[in-house]
């Protein structure tokens, strides 16, 4: 059987490690919706607006 010693400290520092990670993902996905929304508004068509944020056709319909 093998035996490890919990670190609290290491664990809270991946805890951590993980919420920024996640935190930035959402931030990003924030940040290509408010493109795709102003791009939109703009006139640029659904394929541009998906060229150019990556995001697929049916999140553009749905944030448009």
């Amino acid at each position: 059987m093998l035996m490890t010693e919990w670190n609290w400290d290491d664990a809270k520092e991946v805890w951590q490690e993980e919420a920024f990670e996640e935190g930035l993902e959402k931030g990003l996905e924030k940040g290509r919706e408010e493109i795709a929304r102003n791009a939109l508004r703009k006139g640029y068509s659904f394929e541009e607006v998906t060229s150019i944020t990556g995001l697929d056709l049916d999140t553009l319909r749905n944030i448009h």
